[in-house]
């Protein structure tokens, strides 16, 4: 059923859904980023063509969204302009060394409108998280989606207090074709558990899961199938860590491009395990550089 809905790799498209912001440092600096932002970033060299939705405020930032978008190639169909909130902004602040973030509320991607959205394509997938649907318009839209369309979905969770609560995330895992999360998330959402294996299997007995991946930091990430088949990937060599943010979400960008691709979940983790580890290497969670991806597209065969 899902690999009918999936269709073939040359009718298939991502539909990315959620938020698009930038962080914004104490020396003024500001970076572009959003988990899904740069899954459908990642994606578009990669020759999926996303579809992303989202929304941004009427304002410098939101101009930089759209010209980045453009440059890139990126369908700008599904990116909104609110006129009354502003594009979203997370304040990072350091303590002791530790980074602190403070999601800033009432951004534009919390007010994604259900009458703004386009038309959807046939065949593919919906990526989305948990942040963006703090807010009810854009949950609203949420929900639209999966009424209007028949794709199957791939969640990547990112719990972010003050902004999630268990039993929102159990009425949003409902009906979850992929799941991705990292060890804290899962112990997060199933504290009932004592220890990973028992969370692994309390999760897909409750859902209706073809596959669970759970990504455990430099020790790599498994993946469990709802018929038991159980993957895992280690990184191949140590990588050069500039900083790690966005590797979960480059992680996620090439398991979606497996499962459109209909690679096996082996070769899927391996590619997704060298990509991330890439990404590390970056100074922020994707490249503006062509020449970054184009190694992976040529091994891939994406061309």
């Amino acid at each position: 059923m899902i690999r009918d809905t999936l269709a073939s790799a040359t009718t298939a498209r991502p539909l990315i859904f959620g938020e698009v912001l930038f962080d914004r440092f104490a020396d003024g600096t500001a970076i572009l980023g959003g988990a899904p932002f740069n899954v459908a970033w990642h994606l578009q060299p990669f020759g999926l063509e996303p579809m992303f939705i989202s929304s941004v405020g009427a304002d410098p930032l939101g101009e930089q969204v759209r010209r980045a978008m453009q440059d890139w190639g990126m369908d700008l169909s599904g990116l909104q302009t609110n006129n009354r909130y502003p594009t979203g902004v997370v304040d990072v602040s350091f303590r002791q060394g530790e980074p602190h973030y403070h999601i800033v509320p009432d951004s534009a991607w919390d007010y994604i409108r259900p009458e703004g959205l386009p038309a959807l394509p046939a065949a593919g997938l919906l990526y989305h998280g948990s942040l963006a649907l703090r807010q009810v318009v854009s949950r609203t839209s949420w929900q639209w989606l999966q009424k209007q369309s028949s794709v199957p979905r791939f969640i990547d969770i990112n719990l972010r207090d003050p902004w999630w609560d268990r039993d929102a995330i159990g009425r949003l895992l409902e009906g979850v074709s992929w799941l991705k999360l990292n060890t804290d998330e899962l112990a997060q959402i199933v504290p009932q558990r004592g220890d990973i294996e028992s969370r692994i299997h309390y999760l897909l007995d409750a859902l209706p899961l073809a596959w669970l991946i759970v990504t455990q930091g430099k020790a790599g990430a498994m993946a469990i199938s709802a018929q038991g088949e159980r993957l895992r990937v280690r990184p191949e060599q140590a990588a050069r860590v500039v900083d790690t943010v966005g590797a979960g979400d480059a992680f996620s960008s090439v398991l979606i491009v497996g499962l459109l691709k209909g690679w096996p979940m082996e070769q899927t983790l391996r590619y997704a395990q060298q990509f991330a580890g890439a990404v590390v290497g970056l100074r922020g969670a994707t490249s503006r550089d062509l020449d970054f991806y184009q190694p992976f597209i040529e091994s891939w065969q994406l061309t």
